[in-house]
């Protein structure tokens, strides 16, 4: 059992005496980092040169960061608000300002995106691994202590632990410590707002050293607020929600693309004649039978449990049950049995051979296990006992099946879960709805290890059985003519954040016979008023190779890449590019002998542009179909106004005519009440300050 500590110094000081001079710490990426302890163990360090600490981890996470009057004053409210009283980790302020002492390092595999394009430092000391690989090169970076933030609940009088957040890499890297004979200092920190998770995320207290609950472990959970939804991601969003298979499996993750995915798939269920209106004008190519609503509801499994997972299992859409055995599972997904027990059921995994005619042990615990056979049913040497009465131990005794039937068996096939994660991160309502969850609705979630959700490898069998017409829906920031995405890094060789696990996803949707990779992009980006492709004709760095091409998605439509030549793969490219860089990318293809040279894009793709698209959509927006925040907004309505106004302001900071002449237009005109107050520009006490006001004012 761990040594249980109840003040954070006492077991930093045997967390160093067992590491000695060297320290390298693995710990979670995202919120799943005990902050209190690495902040305390980072300033002891750091005031030691006689030490030196390696810290190995992902997606370090920061309050937002002002750098003007005017940001501080609007969010300084909203930061106070979502943020409360999570403390900012000490290394990420000094890696940020790339001030980190000379005996401190700090490794990242996978980056807070575009935080760090300019930081030299944490450039050089990126960890470019796929997270299925995570937990192994911790082991070989000579990680000797593991620390991790967990909740914990007390019933009957025994104090449970719980992974959590992140049982992710955590469940893949404390058996590999144990297989290899490392000596490793494994140390859990309470933090009471972590919603307490079951199933595989209950922390086994044998592979741990150390337990702390202690005032500092506890603090609000960072939170990453809902973003705005386009109309560019909403048209991805349907295109991609068409694609998802009923009583299929969901992967998506975090951002406004994946909010889109889920209102998408939320209208599909409930409002049906909307979103195939809505797809119609889009231009799908998918029929009504494959637009309709879920029957049979859907499994999630994604590396990353994000909050529009919640609202599909809030509506009924994410239910379809998943069982930890391969047979049984088979037997579901063939309509051999289904989840009302009976004694066919029994019939059904003695053909498959999970079971014995003759039952032993294993057998009963197994039928016990997914609720089968009740709790009254136990065997007793040969003898079946049953509600009491004894019974022989066979299948085909008549008196045994009749007995069974009667009170031995159970309702409903129990264990399952419709939703399996890896970790979770999301606004704070997700956070709550995690905590308020029913007993019986946390049971159906189970936060379990990486390797077994991102791959097949060693569990190919059950994993096959659970995932069964899966829909893998990731973004990309650029693809090629040829079918290559980029998702990643820049050419340059910059990290942006990182592969994550892209790779894993898109080989397993080859992998299996009735899987599907989406890739979803914009198909153009603007930068300082200048619009360029994110589909390209060639680029210097690859996330995803050509070979592995399946799905892309942009807000044109749905190129499906499988199995095509090149030539075809360019035309169907070319199909869904913003038609202000079609003729330039034909050209290129063709100068390179990779396009049919008498090919012309069609006329009705010729319509690929921002302003059609806000035309086919502005029906339904005006509906209400597509809102700007689909599930909830962290800004109050007044910030939400006050934001458009301060967009308004930025576009044109820079542009002295353009400044000229909203002030101009703006003479004799006033900011709604409160507004100067609430921006803190009702007393302006310079000629800069009364600029600001009067711009701010100007474009209200």
């Amino acid at each position: 059992m761990p040594n249980l500590y109840s003040d954070l110094d006492s077991c930093i000081n045997d967390l160093m005496d067992f590491a000695g001079e060297r320290i390298v710490i693995g710990t979670p990426l995202g919120i799943g980092k005990p902050n209190a302890l690495l902040n305390s163990l980072y300033r002891r360090v750091k005031a030691d040169p006689s030490r030196k600490l390696r810290i190995l981890t992902a997606l370090s996470l920061q309050k937002p960061q002002t750098s003007s009057a005017l940001e501080e004053a609007f969010l300084r409210p909203f930061i106070d608000r979502v943020f409360g009283n999570y403390p900012d980790l000490d290394y990420v302020t000094d890696l940020r300002q790339q001030k980190l002492p000379a005996n401190i390092e700090v490794s990242e595999f996978f980056l807070k995106s575009g935080d760090y394009l300019r930081n030299d430092y944490a450039q050089r000391q990126y960890m470019a691994t796929h997270y299925t690989h995570a937990a192994r090169d911790m082991l070989l970076q000579g990680v000797n202590v593991v620390a991790q933030a967990v909740a914990v609940r007390e019933q009957n009088g025994f104090k449970e632990y719980s992974l959590s957040c992140n049982p992710d890499v955590t469940l893949d890297l404390l058996p590999l410590f144990a297989a290899n004979g490392s000596r490793v200092f494994r140390v859990l920190v309470v933090n009471r707002e972590l919603p307490f998770m079951v199933n595989d995320a209950i922390a086994n207290l044998d592979l741990v050293d150390a337990t702390v609950d202690c005032p500092e472990g506890p603090h609000t959970l960072f939170s990453a607020p809902n973003m705005n939804v386009s109309l560019a991601e909403y048209a991805i969003g349907l295109h991609a929600s068409s694609l998802v298979r009923d009583g299929g499996t969901l992967q998506i993750g975090i951002g406004s693309l994946g909010d889109a995915i889920t209102q998408g798939l939320l209208l599909r269920d409930s409002q049906n004649a909307d979103y195939q209106a809505m797809l119609q004008s889009l231009g799908s190519q998918q029929t009504p039978a494959q637009l309709g609503p879920f029957e049979q509801g859907l499994y999630g499994c994604s590396e990353m449990f994000v909050n529009g997972f919640m609202e599909l299992m809030r509506a009924g859409i994410i239910r379809r049950q998943v069982y930890n055995h391969a047979g049984l599972q088979a037997l579901i997904n063939s309509g051999r049995i289904t989840h009302r027990v009976s004694l066919d059921t029994l019939d059904a995994l003695v053909e498959i051979g999970a079971i014995r005619t003759v039952l032993n042990e294993a057998d009963v615990a197994l039928l016990r296990r997914y609720g089968i056979v009740n709790h009254t049913v136990n065997l007793a040497g040969n003898t079946l006992m049953i509600n009491g009465l004894a019974m022989p131990a066979r299948l085909d005794d008549t008196i045994t099946r009749a007995t069974l039937e009667k009170v031995g068996l159970g309702e409903e096939l129990q264990g399952g879960h419709y939703m399996t994660g890896g970790f979770f991160l999301g606004p704070r309502d997700f956070y709550q709805a995690l905590r308020e969850l029913s007993e019986e609705d946390r049971s159906k979630i189970n936060m379990t290890a990486i390797g077994f959700i991102n791959q097949l490898y060693g569990q190919d069998a059950l994993g096959r059985a659970q995932r069964k017409d899966a829909s893998f829906i990731n973004t990309c920031m650029m693809m090629t003519l040829l079918g290559s995405a980029v998702s990643d890094a820049l050419e340059s060789g910059r990290v942006v954040s990182g592969v994550g696990g892209q790779y894993n996803f898109v080989a397993m949707s080859h992998a299996l016979p009735d899987a599907q990779s989406i890739l979803m992009l914009r198909a153009s980006r603007e930068s300082a008023g200048e619009a360029s492709s994110n589909i390209v004709w060639n680029y210097g760095y690859t996330t995803i190779p050509r070979q592995l091409r399946d799905i892309v998605i942009t807000e044109y439509g749905v190129a499906d890449l499988r199995g095509r030549t090149d030539n075809e793969v360019i035309q169907r490219l070319l199909a869904i590019t913003d038609s202000r860089f079609q003729d330039a990318l034909m050209a290129q293809a063709k100068a390179n002998g990779k396009l049919d040279p008498a090919y012309e894009i069609p006329a009705h793709q010729r319509q690929n542009l921002p302003e059609v698209l806000a035309e086919k959509l502005k029906p339904f927006k005006d509906k209400g179909l597509l809102p700007d925040f689909p599930f909830s907004c962290d800004l109050t309505p007044e910030e939400l106004k006050i934001a458009k106004v301060l967009q308004r302001m930025k576009a044109i900071k820079d542009n002295k005519w353009a400044i000229a002449k909203a002030l101009w237009a703006a003479r004799g005109k006033s900011a709604p009440i409160g507004w100067l107050e609430r921006m803190q520009l009702d007393k302006p006490s310079n000629f800069t300050e009364r600029l600001t006001q009067k711009l701010f004012i100007a474009c209200v």
